[in-house]
């Protein structure tokens, strides 16, 4: 077991009982993580996180009733210290931006080996963030080509001190505050502090949009993490 006590209480949420149960049996093995429900689709992915209070969600984003997206928003709203990790076969920028907008902290996709999967959970539950670097690559790539339209300008790369860069490649490492203030030995308050600098000068909503954003400005290289 990690450094944790109680065990990170998951929800699974896809509308196949096949992959549901594949999920489950693969983290259930780990002493520090608990399968506590699964929903067959996004109304009852809400219903149950209400009811079960998880710590995280793994959330595919299409379902019948309602889809992931629309979920991760009611959940979001409703239970702020639920995180939300998507897990999908959807690789497009369309449905990866919409869930990273939506709130959620992690994007894999189905082919993830068992172990990427059980990390991707530890390190959502701890409020980090993880976007898999070959689709955010590919995200960005889409999204500069539409955010270029020819004739508009390129943004302009905002001017990070170089703190602020450190904190940045941790984050896209998936490091939590506590790691971060760790690491480079200040206080968690000060990380909290340069976290909401970085996501005002990146104009992200979300640590993982914020990433994304680093991303395609040049500010980190998908490569390096």
């Amino acid at each position: 077991m990690t450094d944790r006590q109680i065990p990170i209480r998951v929800l699974i949420a896809d509308d196949h009982p096949v992959v549901r149960e594949g999920f489950s049996a693969i983290v259930d093995v780990e002493d520090d993580i608990q399968v506590v429900g699964q929903a067959a689709d996004g109304r009852e992915a809400v219903r149950l996180a209400r009811e079960l209070r998880p710590d995280v969600v793994l959330m595919d984003l299409v379902m019948p009733q309602m889809d992931g997206v629309a979920a991760i928003e009611e959940i979001r709203a409703a239970l702020p210290e639920t995180h939300i990790l998507i897990l999908t076969t959807y690789a497009d920028d369309e449905h990866i931006m919409a869930g990273i907008r939506a709130g959620a902290r992690g994007y894999l996709l189905k082919d993830a080996l068992p172990d990427e999967l059980v990390q991707a959970i530890r390190i959502v539950a701890q409020g980090g963030s993880l976007l898999q670097p070959n689709v955010a690559a590919r995200v960005l790539d889409k999204l500069s080509t539409l955010m270029g339209g020819g004739a508009e300008p390129e943004p302009p790369r905002p001017l990070l001190t170089p703190r602020e860069e450190e904190i940045l490649t941790l984050l896209a490492g998936g490091a939590r505050n506590r790691d971060i203030a760790q690491t480079l030995f200040i206080s968690e308050r000060t990380v909290k502090v340069h976290i909401a600098n970085l996501m005002d000068k990146l104009e992200a909503k979300t640590r993982t949009e914020a990433v994304a954003r680093a991303i395609k400005l040049g500010l980190l290289e998908p490569d390096r993490f």
